[in-house]
């Protein structure tokens, strides 16, 4: 707990910082408090993940560092305003709020960690770093075109290893990273409506993400087990866990009367209104995706499909309460939106429940729903591993410096040896000229040495005039 207060205060530090110095303090505590979250589990798994995620969040904070730095130098002005991309400095600042974003090519880092947390852990690791860097690209990089398709980018990302994925966890922890793509697509496009329906589906997606991780945490905790396909047949007994991770995967679906409907519809609007026909229709794709991989693929493999043979009970009444408390947010602000949306940095004109927009979003879940049971046979999970680009700093990289180590090993070796014998020879060379049989270190008479006394004081004062 102290942990992920750290954690969560980093954040808000990082919301209300007005000058890009204090950003960067409260960016790197934020980096220390999640990695703690993450040691906090006790598992050896845990603590390498910790290891990598703090190598990647520090690399981060040293490009944010760096831009910082020059930003800083290039204006002479340290508020934390709108950027524009016109200075190494400021891509250098892009960069670092888009690894906390979860960005490609360093996405890798979220699946790669989050999983390993605790079954509350990875709770609180879903609300905070990459909604923080989300605010920090809405303050810093309003309409910068490039993040329209970087986040589309992320959006088919996480749809794609999300339906090859096999762990529970690991399927959320893409689809985190799919939504942020609709948040920065939403950035990208930067007109007052993307900028709201970002912000809120930024807002909702803490709730609906929260309520999905707190179902799978349960099942987690209940069973010990984390892969599809040694799960099944758990609504038997874990009723209420089912229903929570149902309206959540709902929402996370944009099913209508739920909060994903009125926040993410917001970012297609905009898409529409600013006539980026390509941007609406490859949104209105992944709005498909999410359905198949988050809104079917994890409470059917986890709650339904073959029976495993598992009773777990319900977790405890905390967690139970939790769960319900997040599954009515998730109702109600999809029912009555309007709170939400007076929180919103700009004025809202927009009525999500109109007759089109529902039937077209009902048609679009409700067919690919069919897709997911044709392609069932398909989609059917085994123990199988899916590479990511986080295999070059989990497999490759320790290799390469395992080989470098062995390399410089054998160089030191060879260096030791060769100097043992220049030593050995010097030493060898001292004892002829200086040994006890040496002419040098021989008795001389009182009058040669005086000889050369003369000699050398002569030397130093024609040396000395000179």
């Amino acid at each position: 707990m102290p942990a992920a207060f750290l954690y969560a205060g980093a954040a808000i530090g990082v919301v209300f910082a007005g000058d890009l110095v204090t950003v960067f303090v409260f960016w790197e505590v934020m980096a220390v408090g999640s990695t703690l979250v993450l040691w906090s589990n006790g598992r050896s798994d845990s603590y390498r993940a910790a290891q990598r995620y703090l190598m990647v969040h520090l690399l981060g904070g040293v490009v944010l560092f760096a831009g910082v730095t020059g930003h800083i130098v290039q204006t002479g002005d340290v508020a934390f305003a709108p950027m524009a991309l016109d200075s190494p400095a400021h891509w250098l600042v892009l960069i670092g709020f888009l690894v906390n974003a979860g960005a490609p090519p360093m996405s890798a880092w979220l699946p790669d960690a989050y999983p390993e947390a605790s079954w509350s852990g990875t709770v609180f690791l879903s609300a905070f770093t990459t909604k923080t860097a989300v605010y920090a690209l809405i303050r810093g990089f309003p309409g910068t075109e490039l993040l329209i398709w970087v986040g589309l980018f992320m959006v088919f990302y996480g749809i794609v290893y999300a339906l090859l994925e096999n762990d529970m966890r690991r399927i959320l922890a893409y689809s985190i990273v799919n939504q942020v793509g609709f948040m920065i697509a939403g950035i990208g496009i930067g007109t007052e409506m993307a900028l709201n329906g970002a912000a809120a589906h930024a807002f909702a997606h803490i709730i609906y993400k929260a309520l999905l991780l707190m179902s799978a945490g349960s099942v987690l905790m209940m069973t010990q087990r984390r892969k599809c396909s040694e799960l099944g047949g758990l609504f038997h007994t874990m009723p209420l866990t089912m229903v929570c991770g149902t309206i959540g995967a709902l929402a996370i679906s944009a099913f209508p009367l739920t909060s994903g409907f009125v926040s993410k519809s917001m970012v297609s609007q905009a898409a529409a209104d600013s006539h980026l026909m390509v941007v609406w229709l490859l949104l209105a794709a992944a709005s498909a995706g999410v359905f198949l991989h988050a809104g079917i693929k994890f409470p059917w493999f986890v709650f339904f499909q073959k029976d495993s043979g598992l009773r777990p009970p319900e977790p405890p009444a905390s967690m139970q309460w939790a769960m319900v408390f997040f599954a009515i947010l998730c109702i109600a602000l999809g029912v009555w939106p309007e709170p939400l949306y007076a929180m919103l940095p700009y004025a809202v004109n927009y009525q999500p429940y109109t007759g089109s927009h529902v039937v077209a979003q009902l048609q679009l879940l409700l067919f690919s729903g069919l897709a997911f049971f044709i392609m069932l046979p398909f989609l059917k999970r085994t123990l199988t591993i899916t590479l990511d680009s986080d295999w070059l700093w989990r497999v490759a990289l320790p290799k390469v410096a395992d080989a470098l180590g062995q390399k410089a090993e054998k160089t030191g070796g060879a260096f030791s040896r060769s100097a043992q014998r220049w030593s050995a020879a010097a030493l060898d060379s001292v004892v002829v000229h200086l040994g006890k049989n040496a002419r040098i270190a021989g008795t001389w008479s009182t009058r040669s040495m005086a000889l050369w006394v003369l000699v050398l004081l002569i030397g130093y004062l024609i040396l000395y005039y000179l």
